[in-house]
């Protein structure tokens, strides 16, 4: 099952990227794993993925372990101080820098380990009071360049979570809220690429609008089954 949705994910990005102009090479494919056992993961390993997102950080922690640096994880989550220590050892990017607390203490836990940790700053492009993130343009600003000053930080991108809604045009919006802000970012001399923007639902909107990271779960792995833990599926 994995392999065939793999596919049809696969042949959707391309078929959009013709479609608005994009070079498909800027896109990276990250396949959302939460709550999938390692099974799943080395089925889409063996199909090519490379790449792979994680939410919670002692999950990220225990699948680390058992598969190892030949995975490039993605921390996509939100990240409590005390949880930190846990992500800077397995994952190669951080998606959701969110406070100058945060990334200190990222800064701090990289720096003992001899990593430069690469991050995101996680930013709110939406009305949903379920969603966080930066907000203020100015606070966004003096953060990313507290990031760029830390020594064990290497601030890549930003990423933002789409309204959940059928409307298209909220959706579209939220996302090139996105792309302005990093544009404005780099005419403030903060220069970084990356847009980790688009989901199961609206990834194909995400790439019109110019994400570099599609964050892309249950259109690979299937619905995700709650009714038993994470842990029983390892």
């Amino acid at each position: 099952m994995v392999a065939e949705n793999l596919h049809e994910v696969k042949e959707k990005i391309q078929k959009r990227c013709i479609e608005v102009s994009r070079d498909l090479s800027e896109i990276k494919l990250i396949a959302v794993s939460k709550n999938f056992g390692v099974e799943e993961i080395e089925q889409a390993y063996n199909e090519g993925i490379r790449d792979f997102g994680e939410n919670r950080a002692q999950e990220l922690d225990i699948k680390y372990s058992r598969l190892g640096d030949k995975i490039i994880w993605h921390f996509i989550g939100s990240l409590q101080r005390n949880k930190v220590r846990f992500v800077v050892n397995s994952a190669e990017y951080i998606h959701s820098v969110d406070s100058l607390l945060i990334a200190t203490e990222i800064n701090k836990r990289a720096g003992s380990i001899n990593k430069v940790q690469k991050v995101l700053l996680q930013i709110k492009t939406s009305d949903e009071e379920t969603k966080s993130g930066l907000t203020d343009y100015n606070e966004i600003r003096d953060l990313a360049n507290y990031c760029i000053d830390f020594p064990n930080l290497d601030l890549v991108g930003l990423m933002t979570i789409g309204p959940l809604t059928d409307d298209k045009n909220l959706i579209r919006k939220s996302f090139s809220h996105l792309r302005k802000l990093r544009n404005r970012l780099n005419s403030d001399n903060i220069n970084i690429k990356e847009l980790s923007m688009g989901m199961t639902s609206d990834f194909e909107i995400a790439i019109e609008e110019g994400s570099t990271m599609l964050r892309i779960g249950s259109a690979i792995f299937g619905q995700r089954d709650y009714s038993t833990s994470w842990k029983e599926k390892l």
